[in-house]
């Protein structure tokens, strides 16, 4: 316990150092949904019916790609030495990625609560009790952990920090297949059962009803497929780590 918040700590550190990651986390998001919602918004519909409708996909796609920066921190940490420099002191594997995972979620923390502020002066009205946005932040919780935990394995197996940082492109283009722009039902006949059985849609229409107050239908799905992601990732790269650090 005493390693893992240890290490915690320590990755809390490298993010305040390595800050720009934080604003790219942040920005990014916030960019994409003033293009979205001024741009498109108009064209789709009004620009406050939209704004309401987009944001819980920004959200999931903020969360998406901050949880990406955990497998450039782990990358980093096995290219510089670090991993064989631990090797020699009381402190396991499991210890070293859950600082990572945990400093990605405070990193998300803060990338939400600034889209969600950002969102509410472009005119987001959200019709959620505390209740529904506690449960709403509890889903995007799951998503992050699974997501964090996945980028750890992806950063243990990476060659360099650039190609870990592409998993974050990646996780940029996924919500475009998904209903996080538009509804599924818009999309063509080709395209729809592939928008509509990924795991991040689920994610993003739980969350849009809980903001929205509205019947949640997919939420089971969305917490199966999180927990589901979660367990395997936390499992494969837990052993990835241990396979290479008994070499």
């Amino acid at each position: 316990m005493t390693a893992s918040l240890t290490m915690i700590g320590r990755s809390i550190r490298l993010s305040r150092r390595n800050f720009d990651l934080v604003i790219m986390a942040i920005v990014l998001p916030v960019l994409m949904m003033a293009l979205f919602v001024y741009v498109f918004g108009g064209a789709i519909g009004s620009v406050q019916s939209y704004v309401d409708y987009v944001v819980p996909g920004i959200l999931v796609l903020s969360t998406g790609y901050g949880a990406t920066s955990t497998a450039m921190s782990v990358t980093d940490d096995m290219k510089k030495g670090v991993v064989d420099r631990f090797r020699s002191m009381p402190i396991n594997g499991f210890s070293l990625l859950t600082g990572h995972v945990v400093a990605s979620v405070a990193r998300n923390a803060l990338a939400t609560f600034a889209v969600v502020l950002v969102a509410l002066l472009m005119g987001f009205r959200p019709a959620a009790s505390p209740v529904g946005w506690v449960l709403a932040m509890g889903v995007l919780l799951l998503y992050v952990l699974a997501l964090s935990w996945l980028a750890a394995g992806f950063g243990v197996v990476a060659r360099s920090v650039e190609s870990a940082s592409l998993l974050g492109f990646f996780m940029l283009f996924i919500p475009y297949l998904s209903s996080a722009f538009v509804p599924v039902e818009t999309m063509p006949s080709w395209l729809r059962p592939v928008s509509e059985h990924q795991p991040i849609t689920p994610v993003i229409e739980t969350v849009r009803a809980l903001l929205d107050d509205q019947p949640v239908s997919s939420g089971w799905l969305a917490l199966a497929w999180s927990g589901g992601l979660l367990v395997a990732a936390f499992g494969w790269s837990t052993w990835l780590f241990g396979r290479i650090n008994r070499r």
